[in-house]
């Protein structure tokens, strides 16, 4: 039995046997195109399987070796392009537990509260009961959030041409309070910046990161109309997430994982379409626990 083998090993090693000399892939594509060329003939040995079922007695040797000619290809290419396999492999599985923690409860990366230690003035609620009820004004239909009868903010419209239901947005900014940490906008909106720290005040709290989050709610609204406002679904696309994360870099919810992300968008959108389809309703929130529910009005 033969030692194990790393997969910086298997990248030197196989390194020795490559033959399309040492150019790097803007000079020479011809590993990208043989990846290509195997994945194809991997695909091509799955289709035989469905086609003959266990009478392709080979399969499993064939889709052994297809695979093997794919790292190959994998290794040179990374070598190729000046990275090293085992990093690339250790990096994936970084990402991989990160949004897909093996603990339902993971351990939470940054603070739970970025605002520990403000007075309770400048800090985002820890419970939270919100009503959101339609009500006409000047002939037209539009939306008021209260707390404890007082209203919060502006009367709201769709701002479309039709009606979507994004009135009720502001569900998801204080699903981002509640399960985040984090809200900009839920902080102008209730009246809790920092404002006992300028720059926190200015940077964290202030207009690029609020138009960082209402950016946010809009790219994740686009894309969950074409995903039923993610009804019955129990994830949400990768390439959304990643968009997610790269834009909220530059702010202290920097630490928040995908998989948190994916949660708060869930439940955001869980108490949103309750609301969109009663009409109006309550946001209950608790910040300890990290959970959001719809509550129906009352009177």
């Amino acid at each position: 039995m033969t030692d194990p083998l790393s997969f910086r090993e298997y990248q030197t090693l196989a390194s020795a046997t490559d033959k399309t000399d040492n150019a790097d892939l803007l000079s020479n594509p011809v590993p990208l195109l043989g990846l290509a060329g195997e994945v194809g003939s991997l695909l091509t040995e799955y289709k035989k399987f469905l086609r003959d079922g266990t009478k392709y007695r080979p399969f499993q040797d064939q889709v052994a070796e297809e695979i093997g000619d794919v790292l190959w290809y994998l290794a040179t290419i990374a070598r190729k392009a000046g990275l090293d396999l085992e990093d690339i492999a250790n990096e994936n599985l970084a990402k991989l537990h990160e949004r897909w923690p093996a603990s339902s409860q993971p351990e939470l990366l940054g603070p739970r509260f970025y605002d520990e230690g403000f007075d309770a003035s400048e800090q985002l609620p820890r419970d939270l009961r919100v009503e959101f009820r339609q009500v006409v004004d000047q002939g037209a239909t539009k939306l008021e959030m209260s707390i404890d009868g007082e209203r919060q903010g502006n009367l709201l419209t769709d701002n479309a041409h039709y009606d979507d239901g994004y009135r009720f947005h502001d569900v998801f900014h204080l699903t981002n309070a509640i399960m985040l940490g984090w809200s900009p906008v839920s902080r102008k909106l209730l009246g809790c910046k920092r404002k006992s720290i300028p720059q926190l005040d200015e940077v964290e709290d202030g207009a690029r990161a609020a138009i960082t989050e209402e950016a946010i709610s809009a790219v994740v609204f686009g894309v969950a109309k074409d995903y039923s406002f993610f009804d019955d679904l129990h994830a949400v696309d990768f390439d959304l997430l990643r968009t997610v994360k790269t834009m909220t870099r530059p702010f202290e919810v920097r630490d928040r994982t995908y998989r948190e992300w994916e949660e708060t968008i869930l439940a955001g959108y869980e108490v949103w379409r309750e609301m969109a389809r009663a009409g109006g309703g309550v946001l209950v929130g608790d910040a300890n626990k990290r959970s959001v529910h719809f509550e129906p009005l009352t009177a």
